[in-house]
């Protein structure tokens, strides 16, 4: 069985808060445009996820070199996975963060990808954290199981999510639809927490690296619940697809969540299109690889990565000619 996800995360690393993302955006925010040469734009998520987080990590080191180099990142808030691939393909992105589904069906046209045809020109760059979909619940709702969530008020997800296209395919996986709930909610992970604290909803998905301020605020705020995500539609689609893997949310991470909670996800992995040059996407790399440990100090999500995993594991397109370089220049390709 496939496994990619650390049970040695500590409830001390839940330091960062959707603050401390801000902190990072502005980090990443621009200077002067008269010392600037080259622009580069990386789409996330939203502002209290870690791919936003990881936006400004990675813009944050780009940043700090760019007397040198000549290249000024800057990080963009969006709707997530399925935005960011189309906005990159539309050119008005140069880099992504993804869902490794995501990225898959991209680049094989399939999925909801289908229509559009397959992304050929989708390069990966480098992988970031493993994303276990972890479910939500009011402590009052008495929700125990998936099953549980029957009729109940539930956030699937805001369109051109990668959550939103995963909670979908989960529900075809148990031949359910949105009609499964009373309400299916379209809320941003930024709008989910208040809105399960505030009685609005029973319950929400997202997929999300561990530990996340966006999970912590609402366990913390009104004692709310991650119930496992298992069962034979899991199996099925771990067992069919390369992306997938069972992974447990480990005991202890949050505030009234004492017990390993099993389930399964995905990782989130860093894309870019072929049309970018290689000498910018060398250059990212770069500042990430060569400065790796300040990197994975910028969240906690990013603790326990390791650069040859990163290479490899969850890449679902051909690696972008610039990183790959870089990798074979430091030894972590043949």
């Amino acid at each position: 069985m496939r496994k990619f996800f650390s049970k040695s995360f500590t409830s001390q690393r839940l330091a960062m808060t959707a603050g401390a993302a801000a902190m990072l955006a502005a980090l990443a925010s621009p200077v002067p445009a008269a010392a600037q040469q080259q622009f580069v734009s990386i789409g996330t998520g939203g502002v209290t996820g870690v791919y936003y987080a990881a936006g400004g990590a990675i813009c944050r080191l780009v940043n700090k070199d760019r007397a040198d180099h000549g290249l000024r990142c800057s990080v963009e808030s969006t709707g997530g996975s399925v935005f960011n691939v189309n906005t990159i393909k539309a050119g008005e992105l140069d880099l992504g963060v993804v869902q490794s589904d995501v990225g898959y069906n991209a680049y094989n046209g399939e999925g909801q990808f289908k229509d559009s045809g397959a992304f050929t020109k989708l390069r990966s760059v480098f992988s970031l954290h493993p994303e276990p979909f972890t479910v939500v619940t009011r402590r009052e709702a008495n929700i125990s199981s998936f099953d549980d969530l029957k009729g109940k008020r539930f956030n699937v997800g805001n369109p051109g999510s990668g959550t939103r296209a995963s909670m979908e395919q989960l529900l075809e996986a148990r031949g359910d639809g949105m009609d499964f709930f009373s309400l299916a909610s379209e809320l941003r992970p930024d709008e989910h927490g208040s809105a399960l604290c505030d009685g609005k909803i029973d319950g929400f998905f997202y997929g999300v690296g561990h530990p996340s301020a966006n999970i912590q605020d609402p366990t913390t705020t009104c004692g709310a619940k991650i119930v496992p995500l298992t069962g034979d539609a899991v199996d099925a689609l771990v067992d069919k697809y390369p992306y997938y893997a069972k992974v447990a949310i480990p005991g202890g991470l949050y505030p009234n969540n004492d017990e390993d909670i099993p389930t399964y996800g995905v990782l989130a992995t860093f894309v870019t299109t072929e049309d970018v040059p290689e000498d910018t996407i060398y250059t990212v790399v770069k500042a990430v690889f060569e400065n790796f440990e300040d990197f994975k100090r910028l969240h906690p999500a990013f603790a326990h990565l390791n650069q040859e995993d990163m290479v490899k594991n969850g890449l679902s397109a051909p690696l972008h000619p610039g990183a790959e370089k870089f990798f074979k220049e430091k030894g972590l390709l043949d």
